[in-house]
């Protein structure tokens, strides 16, 4: 079995109900299991300003598949969450990014591991850092550095863990 961390992130139509359903879907993936799930973040948009703020979470899964297998999967749960893909950073229903996939790293067309920008995003650190406080990359940098090395900015918000779904 592998672990992976997987970003979820919504600003449309109900984003706290698209990730807290992305998180019970992410359950029931084949040969997967969540493992474990960070609180709810409101975080303001990375690009283009004239969107509605997003909520983030981070989620560690079990997995047999491998990463491009999984990757497909993420990418077929945000088409049946009404995902378009319109302008790069724009809104959407639903953005899943596979993080880190065990200590692999990996440069393909179509992924990257560890997730090129992820080092850089208070949207996916802080809720790492809760979810995972001891964890490290595979070049050995902790997530507690790398958030203590993020600019000053409007830092995301938590907010109640309450609405995550229990794993099965």
């Amino acid at each position: 079995m592998s672990l992976a961390w997987i970003g979820l992130g919504s600003n449309l139509d109900d984003p706290a109900g698209h990730v807290a359903r992305a998180l019970h879907e992410l359950d029931g993936l084949p040969l997967t299991r969540r493992r474990t799930a960070s609180s709810l973040y409101a975080t303001c948009p990375v690009g283009p300003a004239d969107q509605p703020d997003f909520i983030n979470a981070v989620a560690q899964l079990e997995t047999r598949l491998s990463p491009l297998a999984l990757l497909d999967q993420l990418q077929a749960l945000e088409q049946r969450h009404g995902r378009v893909r319109e302008r790069r950073w724009g809104p959407r229903t639903l953005d899943l990014d596979l993080l880190l996939f065990d200590t692999r790293q990996l440069e393909a067309p179509r992924l990257t591991l560890p997730h090129a920008e992820m080092t850089r995003r208070a949207f996916v650190l802080v809720p790492l850092l809760e979810a995972a406080p001891t964890l490290s990359l595979p070049d050995g940098q902790t997530i507690a550095a790398l958030v203590a090395q993020l600019p000053e900015a409007t830092p995301p918000r938590r907010m109640s863990a309450a609405v995550l779904p229990e794993s099965r």
